[in-house]
């Protein structure tokens, strides 16, 4: 009881005040009048008794900052809206890539139907031998059927659905990784405006680089050249870096060895890892060409040869036929085997190591001062790398000795891709 007297007590105390310090201490009078509880015959132990009737205790007050709500700062404040519009990204692009590896199954299965469908009324048509309404019917269906099969596959293999897909994930999983990484400024505390400033930044790259809208907006199926994906800003700041380091009188971790050691390992990257990705992303974006450009050819082939269908000459439904089988079988291993999906994944891990280059050069061309952690930025690597920090070294080594030696090194900077 004597307890929601003191309770009381304080609430009046607290809305007497409202932004000026309260006293430190509470002087209780020793006795306190204890209301009767309307329980018939209470009973009060006699050491609660004693308790409260000696009690003399000081009770600090801490200040009252429910009336200062403007001690957030605006930079917080912009950041959390951004996440928040992260947040919102992140479903987007995963419920649209859902919706685009659906349409690579679904028109995937449709087109090949329609081709065996094709196929299958134009082997039948060769083998009437009287009656020509039968045989114009077949004839009508199978070319209605290859012409369909022509078209649905000219669009699907200008959007590349695998490829769209590819690209939602991507998008989600970077933006999943942005939101994280503004969470930690947050959780960090001190956010500046310049984190707003890099956040938004980031978030635009993203957007541009993976657009959400298919039509004027889409990324090209088809370059002539093979070109890594790019997703962050063009300049990075490192005025936090430079602002944290300075107040907490750091030396950054930063040694004439640490920085031989990021050279070596950039050597690998450029020589070996971003050389075989580059290869590689080339040779699919061939195969990934000839395969859009061979499956409406051999449905346009075999619907030229279901119209020429006659008793007289079975060539139009051998054309027919082996048209639509080939058709099938390049439609599924092209849209089946996701082909466009492997070719937007290389795109992605060459936009990986020109980022991981990008980064490391400009960190070493900073001031000592304004970059960030020394040991914090090799760790990055390391793990970035799929490395221990002793494998990155040990790889740095093998890259001095083969610069040395004027040979170049057998193995891949990254174990993850």
């Amino acid at each position: 009881m004597a307890s929601l007297q003191i309770s009381s007590l304080l609430s009046n105390t607290f809305c007497s005040t409202s932004s000026s310090r309260i006293k430190s201490f509470i002087h209780i009078p020793k006795k306190l009048p204890i209301p009767f509880s309307t329980a018939p015959n209470p009973k009060p132990s006699r050491k609660l008794f004693e308790e409260l009737n000696g009690f003399s205790h000081t009770i600090p007050i801490l200040q009252d900052n429910s009336c200062n709500n403007n001690t957030t700062s605006n930079a917080t404040i912009k950041l959390y809206a951004i996440v928040e519009a992260v947040a919102d990204r992140v479903e987007m692009h995963h419920n649209i890539g859902e919706q685009r590896d659906n349409w690579n199954t679904l028109l995937l299965n449709s087109i090949n139907m329609l081709t065996l469908t094709a196929a299958a009324m134009a082997g039948v048509a060769a083998t009437i031998a009287t009656g020509d309404a039968p045989l114009l019917a077949l004839k009508l269906s199978s070319t209605l059927l290859f012409s369909a099969s022509t078209g649905m596959l000219m669009v699907m293999n200008k959007i590349q659905p695998s490829q769209l897909a590819e690209e939602q994930r991507n998008a989600t999983r970077l933006f999943k990784q942005l939101k994280s990484h503004i969470e930690t400024i947050l959780a960090i505390g001190n956010p500046t405006e310049e984190d707003v400033k890099d956040s938004m930044e980031k978030v635009l790259a993203l957007d541009k680089a993976y657009p959400l809208p298919l039509l004027g907006a889409m990324i090209e199926k088809f370059p002539k050249k093979f070109e890594p994906a790019m997703w962050w800003p063009s300049k990075r700041n490192n005025s936090k870096y430079h602002e944290t380091n300075k107040q907490h009188g750091m030396n950054n971790g930063w040694n004439e060895g640490l920085e031989i050691e990021l050279r070596d390992v950039l050597k690998v990257v450029k020589e070996n890892d971003m050389k075989d990705y580059e290869r590689l992303g080339n040779l699919v974006l061939k195969i990934n060409k000839s395969l859009a450009i061979a499956g409406p050819l051999f449905t346009g082939v075999a619907a030229v040869g279901s119209a020429c269908l006659s008793q007289d000459s079975s060539w139009g439904a051998i054309v027919a036929v082996l048209g639509g089988a080939l058709a099938t079988t390049v439609n599924a291993f092209e849209h089946g085997g996701q082909v466009g999906m492997v070719s937007e994944m290389y795109r992605n891990c060459g936009g990986f190591f020109q980022l991981l280059e990008n980064s490391i050069q400009e960190t070493m061309e900073e001031d000592e001062e304004q970059r960030e952690n020394g040991e914090l930025f090799e760790m990055k690597l390391a793990l970035k790398l799929g490395r221990s920090l002793s494998q990155l070294r040990d790889l740095a080594r093998k890259s001095a000795y083969s610069r040395v030696e004027g040979t170049t090194t057998d193995e891949f900077a990254s174990k993850l891709f």
